[in-house]
């Protein structure tokens, strides 16, 4: 069997250092792992890339100016001078420090208002300059291997902060522009099918799985490729469905003795196994481990917890009993509360799906939104409210109280009830209610309309860049996976139960790993065949690539079929293709203007005039004479 180690081996998170910008879970590298480049040059090398920037973006201008394809004020020699800020040894840094400007931009920008529009400008612009780069180079290894993949420190406060690679600072820094970049995605699909991943005994290293094109099924059968991200995906799927089975099941066959089946004590395993899982990673990763669908799976755990706990304490008192009827009835209660969570945590991991994926992120940024109106409404409810209950108490004697909270929320319901204050500290109470129903539904909830609407309409204009970042953070998140030995729920039971407290403390290290593997082995052995059938085809598709000296995830598609028998230019049809098409690199009046400028520049030389110097041009001058000087499509 061929160990997993020997083709690439993730690494041991035990650091302890983190970003606190970031927003994902850090992976725990070795304390003492260092930038593949000391700290001082790529914060130099990040320094120049942030004057180039400031001066190549001097004042606000429309972003369409920034972002467009062939845009006049990011060309190809601004580019090209960004690349060489590094010189030809910090190279593979350039991308990583473009991605430490983009966040002092943003950073500045927060600090300094003023000039909040231009900074965030700026930020846009090391965006698209990052993404050129990436998708300049042609050679995949060296883009994986040095410029995304390889880890780097910048200086802060005088120290080296931890260090990171470019794939995980666009991800912290939801640099959409970066992510949806061609090369940064082939990157990502390489880490979500196990093809590359970390060296774990040198974490600055990522390295390739071996065996890709390899035929042999008994190679791929193996439990330690449980660590790819897809297949991780593809378990969590399947227990998760499951998961829904066993709760289908539970919830439709009641016990009315109290009792407990089979289906509802696994399903109560089941959720031990999670919330054992969200602690030891809360306890590993830390408060950045926390986000939206963290805390709706704790609540639903908590919620199913609860059942358990009233379904013991029914078991405890006599049978028939009116007390143990009562807390199985409250047990089922809140187990039948949770079916609408239940099915909603499916999404959660079919959000590598990209009309799942799309949704949860206008979801999240709904989410997000609806910040701002119940900040607004809890002020509202507490002013308004105190107002009613202080007409109630102008008699000494409070009454009415739950009569005023239950008219108030269906009011934010927008089921409001008049006829109750007609009474009610006449006429201040009916005036009241008036006027908080008109502000809650009348402002509030058109705000927070709009609000969902702006969220919508942001996410959908963006939604293949969103889908890509979403992609990469949940890519990321199990490459981050702080565990070394990969347990996922329900295993993580037997992990902790069969060999952590009973092994792993007097075991030798070398010994303990090995009876890791051999439980990993029974195990996954059912999901490991599907995992070495899955592969063992692939890898037919990768022999066949290298053999035409194609890259390993091509796909060959219809209108590549005669793609090596067909002579465009010998036939002669690129050269009428070219002279007919338009130039859709700047539009008709600039062309005009090079052309004429062209002509100008001919005429003086014919009339003597004595020649300008390129070196005494300047820059965007020149830009525009090179450019003049060369052919059109027509007279190509």
């Amino acid at each position: 069997m061929v160990s997993f180690r020997s083709m690439f081996n993730p690494s041991r998170r035990d650091g302890r250092n983190e970003f606190r910008e970031s927003l994902l879970p850090r992976s725990r590298i070795h304390g003492d792992v260092q930038s593949a480049i000391p700290a001082k040059r790529v914060t130099a090398v990040a320094l120049r890339l942030k004057y180039l920037v400031e001066n190549a973006v001097p004042c606000e201008l429309k972003e369409t100016q920034i972002t467009r394809p062939h845009s006049e004020i990011i060309t190809r020699s601004v580019v090209q001078l960004a690349r060489e800020a590094g010189g030809q040894e910090d190279r593979a840094c350039v991308v990583f420090c473009l991605l430490v400007c983009l966040r002092w931009f943003q950073r500045q920008a927060v600090l300094e208002m003023f000039d909040a529009d231009l900074n965030n400008l700026r930020a846009e612009a090391c965006q698209v300059i990052a993404k050129l780069i990436i998708e300049s180079h042609e050679d995949h290894d060296y883009l994986f291997q040095e410029v995304l993949l390889k880890r780097f420190s910048i200086l802060k406060n005088g120290k080296e902060s931890a260090p990171t690679n470019a794939v995980e600072k666009a991800v912290d820094l939801h640099a959409t522009r970066v992510i949806g970049s061609s090369g940064y995605q082939k990157c990502i699909q390489y880490i979500w099918k196990g093809w590359v991943a970390q060296d774990l005994d040198d974490p600055m290293q990522f390295t390739s799985y071996k065996h890709i094109a390899n035929k042999d099924f008994w190679v791929h059968f193996d439990h330690d490729r449980i660590r790819a991200p897809r297949y991780q995906n593809m378990f969590q799927i399947v227990v998760s469905v499951l998961y829904l089975t066993l709760y289908t099941i539970s919830i439709n066959t009641i016990n009315a003795r109290g009792g407990i089946d089979v289906e509802e004590g696994i399903l109560y395993l089941f959720t031990l196994s999670f919330i054992a899982d969200e602690a030891g990673k809360l306890w590993k990763v830390g408060r950045f481990h926390l986000s939206f669908w963290n805390a709706f799976n704790l609540t639903l755990y908590a919620l199913l917890t609860v059942s358990f706990v009233f379904r013991m304490v029914a078991l405890t008192h006599p049978m028939d009993s009116d007390q143990r009827m009562r807390y199985n009835i409250l047990s089922y209660n809140f187990l039948a509360s949770v079916a609408p969570m239940i099915w909603s945590r499916m999404l959660l991991y079919l959000d590598s799906i990209r009309f799942f994926g799309a949704m949860l992120v206008v979801l999240k940024v709904m989410m997000m939104e609806s910040i701002i109106f119940f900040a607004l409404l809890l002020v509202v409810i507490i002013g308004f409210a105190q107002g009613f209950i202080g007409l109630d108490n102008a008699d000494n004697y409070r009454e009415d109280t739950y009569f005023v909270l239950s008219a108030m929320t269906k009011a934010i319901l927008q089921s409001p009830e008049f006829d109750g204050f007609e009474d009610f500290g006449h006429p201040f109470g009916l005036i009241l209610y008036y006027l908080f129903t008109f502000v809650v539904m009348v402002i509030l909830l058109n705000i927070l309309i709009a609000l969902y609407g702006q969220a919508y309409s942001d996410i959908t204009e963006n939604a293949v860049d969103e889908y890509l970042a979403l992609f990469s953070h949940k890519t990321l998140q199990f490459v981050r996976a702080p565990d070394e030995n990969v347990f996922l729920p329900p295993f993580n039971l037997i992990e902790i139960f069969g060999l952590i407290i009973p092994f792993e403390w007097w075991l030798p290290k070398a010994r303990y790993a090995r009876l890791n593997d051999y439980v990993m082995q029974i195990l996954y052995s059912p999901f490991m065949v599907v995992i070495a059938f899955v592969e063992s085809r692939e890898a037919r598709r990768v022999s066949a690539n290298r053999a035409r000296g194609e890259a390993d995830d091509d796909e060959t598609e219809e209108w590549e079929e005669l793609q090596g028998e067909l002579d465009m230019e010998a036939e002669g049809w690129s050269k009428r293709v070219a002279t007919t098409v338009p130039d859709v690199e700047e539009d008709r009046c600039c062309q005009m203007v090079r052309k004429l400028t062209k002509e100008v520049t001919e005429l003086k030389r014919m009339m003597g005039a004595p020649e300008v110097q390129n070196g005494d041009m300047d820059p965007r001058e020149r830009d525009l004479m090179e450019v003049g000087s060369g052919p059109t499509r027509g007279e190509e």
